[in-house]
């Protein structure tokens, strides 16, 4: 029996049954639209395969097809081979063996980013800004693939690593072992009342081990808490309701999902009895704060349970969910909206639309919608959550963020380290002398630093050439570029503060490890002192949430 005959004995001709009709028969020309691209595909796949001038890899090819399909929806829709299901297991429970240290490639070269304390990599030696170079009989300049896979094996596995170190070829022995990814890395006292407890990350322990933090906090008389968001890329979805529930009743709507399938429609409340509610909060945000920590941020400013500062969070309002496809594969997919209590939905970038360089279009700011907290404070949507209390200080120049992205202030701080090793403990100064330091270092080791307005004018050379236009602007062009160039020097003496304070936070996570930069941003941080001024005042914090 075929899927229409199917359709036709199930509907009987009633108006409200006919639009039912309708919706299945467009279920229907989907499916065989669908059926017949996968037919097309798969012709096209084996044909090439079979008949393409040099050796092909079926895999590489499948996978490569599969996420390019995908990259064109969203960022967050994306399909996971054998290899990479591991990584994302990683990310969402907090656990697993490894060497316990944040590795990235660069220019080809696999680098150190930052050993965890105690771990196996740091327990070896291996020091951030070290280049792996051979992971046992495996030279790294030859390998193409993601090397993590070569340290891949159960507990006490050993692997005999060589590493560059300042030009230095050193060698070292790996012994795996279990590696648990903490959500709250450090939780402690910034004054005698205050509790600051900094939430990294929504793994499967992020709600328990907050929850630990805050009773342990109170155990030692904390009568107040700043929770730290900055930098918290989000994840579980469930344990930002669950963090919401320390805070706010049981029962309390969290946040809501809306999709065009009605299953991922849901709202999501709290279910526990909460550990305080009436214990004054102050979260920090800023632009890196996205997913879960939107939740949480935007969940507790709806329900004016706590004051929001530092800048407007990143924006992604979209949820996820993991789906195990064969052969151990599996696809993360967009499955809905998330709203807040308030109903915002602060997705800050439209995937459905995008400009002629194929990026998505960002919500103009003059569009967003007016909602109201609880108690009638107004708030928007359409763009991150917006602090109740903006600081400039979370907000980072075009020229900082350029430093960072090209790991300028990285490569000054591995330089820096070497030429003092006895720092220990100690909190330096970035002097005049160190600034000018930093800025000829960039200099001597050729470090771009491109801001996106250089970007874009040499991609517009490179249209200019395309279009054998540049003979006649290579002049104007020059100018256009060196004075951009100047430009971006002077910006470096401008924003010298922003970009001292980096440094030092760099300076001190080398010697002291994230421990140390957090003990020492309960002191010194710009943001946590305001947070604690502002709990300290407390008519201006009722104002505030209007209590």
């Amino acid at each position: 029996m075929n899927i229409s005959t199917v359709f036709r004995k199930k509907y009987v001709l009633t108006a409200a049954a006919a639009g039912i009709f309708y919706v299945g028969a467009s279920f229907k020309d989907d499916f065989f639209e669908i059926a017949k691209q996968i037919e097309i595909f798969t012709e096209v796949y084996k044909t090439v395969n079979m008949n393409y001038v040099d050796q092909t890899n079926p895999g590489e090819m499948m996978d490569k097809a599969i996420k390019t399909m995908l990259a064109d929806l969203d960022p967050y829709t994306n399909y996971f081979n054998e290899q990479d299901v591991l990584k994302f297991k990683i990310n969402n429970t907090g656990e697993y063996t490894g060497i316990g240290a944040m590795m990235t490639r660069k220019n080809g070269h696999v680098i150190v980013k930052e050993p965890y304390k105690g771990y196996p990599a740091d327990k070896a030696g291996l020091k951030a800004g070290d280049e792996i170079i051979q992971i046992g009989d495996v030279n790294l300049a030859d390998y193409k693939d993601d090397a993590s896979q070569l340290l891949k094996g159960g507990k006490n596995a050993k692997f005999d690593i060589k590493y560059k170190r300042q030009g230095k070829i050193n060698s070292t022995q790996l012994v795996l072992d279990e590696v648990d990814i903490k959500a709250v890395p450090y939780y402690g006292k910034i004054d005698d009342k205050t509790g600051y407890i900094v939430l990294s990350q929504f793994n499967r322990k992020a709600s328990s081990e907050t929850r630990e933090a805050l009773e342990q906090l109170k155990r030692e008389g904390a009568q107040r808490i700043v929770l730290d968001l900055r930098g918290n890329p989000g994840g579980l979805l469930g344990e930002a309701v669950n963090i919401c529930n320390l805070f706010v009743p049981k029962g309390e709507v969290i946040v809501t999902t809306k999709s065009k399938v009605e299953k991922h429609n849901n709202t999501y409340k709290t279910n526990n009895e909460p550990v305080d509610l009436e214990i004054p909060l102050v979260v920090i945000v800023d632009g890196k704060s996205a997913s879960a920590s939107e939740i949480v941020s935007g969940a507790l400013q709806d329900l004016d349970r706590a004051v929001i500062i530092g800048s407007r969070s990143f924006g992604k309002g979209l949820v996820q969910r993991p789906i195990d496809l064969t052969y151990g594969t599996q696809v993360k997919v967009t499955i809905s909206r998330y709203y807040t209590p308030s109903g915002r939905c602060i997705q800050a970038l439209d995937y459905a639309h995008k400009d002629a360089d194929g990026k998505a279009i960002r919500t103009d700011a003059s569009k967003y919608n007016a909602f109201k907290t609880r108690k009638g404070r107004t708030v928007y949507d359409g763009g991150g959550i917006q602090p109740d209390i903006e600081l400039e200080e979370t907000k980072l120049s075009a020229i900082t963020q350029a430093l960072q992205k090209n790991d300028a202030i990285f490569d000054y701080v591995t330089s820096y380290y070497y030429k003092n090793p006895n720092l220990g403990d100690k909190i330096p100064t970035i002097t005049d002398t160190d600034y000018a330091d930093f800025r000829q270092f960039l200099k001597t080791q050729k470090i771009t630093y491109e801001t996106e307005t250089e970007i874009a004018l040499k991609k517009t050379l490179e249209a200019a050439k395309k279009e054998k236009l540049d003979e006649s602007i290579t002049s104007e062009y020059q100018q256009l570029l060196n004075s951009l160039q100047k430009s971006e020097d002077g910006q470096l003496m401008l924003y010298q503060k922003e970009i001292r304070k980096l440094i030092l936070d760099e300076i001190i996570q080398r010697y002291q490890y994230k421990e140390g930069l957090y003990q020492y941003y309960t002191k010194n941080n710009s943001e946590i002192k305001k947070a604690t001024a502002l709990l300290d005042n407390t008519s201006e914090y009722n104002k505030i949430l209007k209590k």
